[in-house]
């Protein structure tokens, strides 16, 4: 497996316009994209910060993922993910190595990417994403 870098950090916040908002006043961002998914229970946002986005992450179902993490955990850093090439090679390459799969074949994420996450228990903590693109 090939990472070619980090592509976006994930935030779970309760409300997704009072985020975006510190991030643009206070941060001097710009939000470009606002977007729901509603298989994961999710409605984002994004921001680019040099070469990496910040991925916003409000629930909106209390018994979706995000709603469960906010409900445990609060609100904070929720996951990191990284860009890699050929996203099943990738994940049947870390579970062949003991990694724990949340996702074992890719499935849609925002921006169209193909996504398939790592359970945190095999990742030292960190729930991981890995990524694609498959328009490049």
């Amino acid at each position: 497996m090939k990472i070619s870098h980090i592509e976006h950090i994930g935030i779970a916040v309760k409300n997704l316009q009072d985020s975006i908002l510190y991030y643009e006043s206070i941060l001097g961002f710009s939000c470009y994209a606002i977007e729901e998914i509603p298989d994961q229970k999710v409605k984002t946002a994004f921001f680019l910060v040099g070469q990496t986005k910040i991925e916003l992450l409000e629930s909106t179902d209390p018994e979706g993922p995000i709603g469960k993490f906010l409900e445990k955990k609060g609100e904070g850093i929720h996951h990191i993910a990284f860009a890699t090439q050929n996203l099943e090679e990738a994940l049947t390459e870390v579970e062949t190595k003991g990694v724990q799969l949340i996702d074992k074949i890719p499935r849609k994420g925002a921006e169209g990417l193909h996504i398939g996450f790592l359970h945190p228990k095999s990742t030292q903590g960190v729930l991981t994403e890995l990524c694609e693109d498959k328009s490049k």
